[in-house]
């Protein structure tokens, strides 16, 4: 393996240019092309004759009682940003493909799949084309998969519901039930809309599988496989924008080995008890912008796994759940690379963690190139935590290799903890330590309750750059020799 490689150039973000890609609505003569083989009903609408229009999304979700978030300023010169999307600012003309005129009835009740099916080939095959999901109606799908490639400038346009089968009883048996919406091999399309994806959760989470469903609080055998709502699959040059997505199955969002993803304005949510409903999860992707959201549920609010370089996080906040998390990472033994993560501007509510990396014993790779600056903490169990020694079910054998983490900044964490664990929480490996951690306007005082004046810290090396609030003490000077030139601490 060759040593970490750099940093890739970072893109200035231009308010006028985000405008410009995102916040118009579409513009030019509508298109509204009819069922191919008979009309199945529905007459020809046209733009003229009161037709289907497409809603611009706003650039911000409301929140709980509907009232809109306020919009922060863009991202500040120098951040790591997605590359722009392919996706040309004002199309001379926009072909919409409304599911209604392919058969869909928004009756929720009704099975509209393959409506959404036949819409999806002919916007697919159609330039600057939009399949629109409109806003009258409650549309019911089972698991698909929107494969490319198609033609540039493609929009999935979500202006009503959209939901899955409800729960694991109404699932087609011939369905996979470990993904819904999925879209694969696409380049520079677009996801968004002012309508809800409605998950169905419930009966997902309540399956004695899932953990503490069993009696006295234990897991029970049986089938545990639960879906992951929306995921992305090897594509680039991605925009999601705009949507209320709520009670997933599993996952809220997953990206997979892709490139150049920007998030931007979601409203996600699910019951704080709701077991393992990550909000956004990525994976072996590269250049992703997440971006002015807000996400509570029962896992993860932002979990980064392996394989991820160049994440920028900004204006997110979390809560309940389990915090930013990078990780868990090593698993199996397994080699793990992580790089150039920044989270700035955040919030973190009510959660059992605030910034946290987990890594399996036993792994190898690397996590480097972290900055967490600007963090507000509300009321969190663990705000900052290294977790070398992550272990499910806590049996796990202790083993010697361990994924190295450096190069971790933590600047500008204030607000207040929960007193029954240390905000500060460093456990890294004995035989491969934490390094390079810095910390700089670190202030964490007790939501209720006395200081917790005592920080864990196991095996780390850094330097704190001015006094922290609860003291930490702990932090080693150096780098110790047997890190230098260990080449399974190597990643690309």
């Amino acid at each position: 393996m060759g040593t970490a490689r750099p940093g890739l150039p970072q893109l200035v973000v231009v308010t006028f240019a985000l405008v410009a890609l995102f916040g118009v609505g579409v513009h030019g003569r509508n298109h509204i092309h009819k069922k191919p083989h008979g009309d199945g009903g529905a007459g020809h609408r046209g733009g003229a004759k009161g037709g289907s229009t497409v809603v611009s999304s706003p650039a911000v979700p409301p929140d709980d009682n509907g009232t809109p978030l306020v919009a922060p300023p863009p991202p500040p010169s120098g951040s790591i940003v997605p590359s722009d999307p392919a996706t040309p600012a004002q199309p001379a003309e926009q072909c919409v493909f409304d599911v209604r005129e392919y058969g869909a009835t928004g009756e929720s009740t009704a099975d509209d799949t393959e409506a959404f099916r036949a819409a999806w080939s002919a916007a697919c095959a159609v330039e600057s084309a939009v399949l629109l999901v409109p806003s009258d109606g409650t549309f019911t799908i089972s698991s698909t998969t929107f494969s490319g490639p198609c033609k540039p400038g493609l929009v999935f346009q979500v202006d009503g519901v959209l939901m899955p089968p409800d729960g694991p009883d109404c699932w087609p048996p011939s369905d996979n039930r470990r993904q819904w919406l999925v879209f694969s091999n696409l380049d520079g399309m677009t996801l968004r809309g002012a309508g809800t994806i409605e998950g169905n959760g419930e009966d997902w989470w309540n399956l004695p599988c899932k953990p503490h469903r069993g009696p006295n609080g234990s897991t029970l055998h049986g089938p545990c496989d639960s879906p992951t709502l929306i995921r992305f699959f090897m594509s680039c040059n991605l925009v999601v924008q705009g949507l209320r997505v709520e009670n997933s199955p599993e996952f809220h969002f997953r990206f997979d080995g892709c490139s150049d993803v920007l998030v931007d304005g979601l409203f996600i949510r699910s019951p704080a008890n709701s077991p393992n409903t990550d909000g956004i999860h990525v994976e072996n992707t590269e250049r992703v912008g997440i971006y002015n959201s807000k996400i509570s549920n029962g896992d993860d609010c932002i979990s980064i796994g392996t394989g991820s370089y160049d994440v920028d996080i900004q204006n997110v906040t979390c809560g309940p759940g389990h915090g930013i998390s990078i990780g868990s990472l090593g698993v199996h033994n397994s080699q793990a690379c992580v790089a150039n993560v920044t989270v700035r501007n955040a919030v973190i509510r009510n959660s059992d963690n605030g910034l946290r990396i987990k890594t399996w014993q036993g792994g190898m790779g690397s996590v480097s190139g972290i900055t967490f600056d600007g963090v507000l903490m509300e009321n969190v169990r663990n705000c900052i935590i290294v977790d070398q020694y992550y272990c499910m079910d806590k049996r796990c054998m202790n083993q010697s290799t361990a994924v190295h983490v450096t190069d971790v900044s933590y600047a500008n964490i204030r607000g207040s903890y929960d007193v029954r664990s240390a905000p500060i929480h460093f456990a890294c490996s004995d035989t491969v330590p934490c390094t390079n951690v810095t910390m700089s306007e670190v202030e964490l005082l007790p939501f209720s309750g006395e200081l917790v004046d005592d920080p864990f810290c196991w095996s780390a090396y850094g330097i704190q750059e001015t006094p922290t609030i609860p003291p930490i003490s702990c932090l080693q000077d150096g780098i110790p020799d047997s890190l230098l030139d260990n080449p399974d601490l190597k990643c690309r």
